[in-house]
């Protein structure tokens, strides 16, 4: 049996809600919108409190992320849990949109299947949602082939008895804030592996799978890209770098590559780490590359630890706009005033969410049998 305090968070979800489109089935009256910001200061999920936030900053937001707390399978004895998701999309909306409506979907189908959560649970709901965007491409292409070229970055984090789960594809990332008692203070851990083109490891790894393609990656004006298109190495969509067949008319000759090829040249599949949270994990950072384009990993969690949880993802947000307007030597207050569109000149759509880890109920979530 779950318990009571439990059931009363046992089946919300959040997902932020812009401009009309479809909210959440649940939860999403208690967000707030201020501008272009969207906010949700405080809640409650399986193992703790949590706090989300969202800037927008393209004419279309290309950010989505969602938050889901109770069972992880079709069983409502379990296993619960709380689900995170990061979709930054780029080329368009479309491909992050599909993740956020599939991806938790295909979770629960599979951890139901393999009866509990697993890295292959995870894996097999990656392609899965992959799979289903590049068949839909494959019906849209030829009278809407600009959907060939939408993706999106990808990373899931979910805590599942006593384990957590990431997972990731392009460059959001995952911080995690640990207590070192030796130290007496909480240290930034970054926990996912990024598949974007200026680390080495990953143009390395990239020319070990196309050993017959010199130009897999290209230096242009000083940045790293894959074809010299893009600088990630992984994500779901990006249909005319996955299959041949779209890269073609009706596709515009700018997302072309020159030369066909017979396997993908992106990946779908995440590099996933499963580890056992400790009491002295007090929270987790979820947020696209906007914010730590801005903000270190240590940075972001000294703001989280030193302060109150409510409100602390738009806290972390505005920290990072402060930095944008002080790169462009402007102040904050003028850069507010900056409309979605141009202000895609200061900085790109961020999300943030913030997962509190309570020792208290992780110990008991961690010890219930299912």
């Amino acid at each position: 049996m779950v318990s009571r305090s439990l059931k009363r968070i046992a089946s919300r979800c959040w997902r932020p809600s812009f401009d009309g489109e479809n909210s959440c089935k649940a939860g999403d009256a208690n967000g707030r919108v201020d501008g272009l910001l969207w906010y949700k200061d405080s809640g409650e999920h399986y193992t703790g409190k949590f706090s989300m936030a969202v800037i927008q900053a393209n004419n279309l937001l290309e950010d989505h992320s969602q938050l889901e707390s109770g069972p992880l399978s079709s069983f409502q004895s379990g296993p619960y849990g709380t689900f995170v998701g990061i979709y930054d999309g780029h080329g368009g909306p479309e491909a992050a949109r599909f993740i956020n409506e599939h991806l938790f979907d295909y979770i629960k189908k599979f951890t139901t299947e393999n009866h509990g959560m697993s890295a292959e649970v995870i894996n097999k709901a990656f392609l899965a949602t992959e799979e289903d965007f590049l068949t839909l491409v494959k019906k849209q292409w030829l009278s809407k082939p600009l959907i060939a070229s939408v993706g999106s970055c990808c990373l899931v984090g979910i805590v599942c008895s006593g384990l957590l789960y990431v997972a990731n594809v392009g460059d959001s990332r995952v911080v995690l804030g640990r207590l070192e008692k030796a130290f007496k203070e909480v240290k930034a851990i970054q926990l996912s592996t990024e598949h974007n083109v200026r680390c080495e490891s990953v143009r390395e790894e990239l020319q070990s799978l196309h050993p017959d393609d010199p130009k897999i990656v290209v230096l242009r004006h000083k940045v790293w890209r894959v074809k010299g298109i893009i600088q990630i190495a992984r994500s779901i969509g990006d249909a005319y770098l996955k299959k041949d067949e779209f890269n073609k008319e009706p596709l515009l000759p700018r997302f072309r590559v020159s030369e066909p090829f017979e396997k993908p040249i992106l990946q779908a599949k995440p590099s996933i780490l499963v580890q056992k949270l400790s009491p002295k994990d007090r929270f987790l950072i979820f947020a696209s590359d906007g914010l730590w384009e801005l903000l270190s990993n240590q940075d972001a969690v000294n703001i989280v630890n030193a302060c109150p949880r409510t409100g602390i993802a738009r806290k972390l947000v505005k920290a990072a706009l402060r930095e944008a307007a002080k790169k462009r030597e402007m102040r904050y207050s003028d850069l507010k005033k900056v409309d979605r569109g141009v202000r895609r000149h200061f900085h790109d759509d961020i999300t943030v969410i913030v997962l509190f880890l309570d020792s208290h109920l992780l110990s008991r979530a961690s010890c219930r049998r299912f």
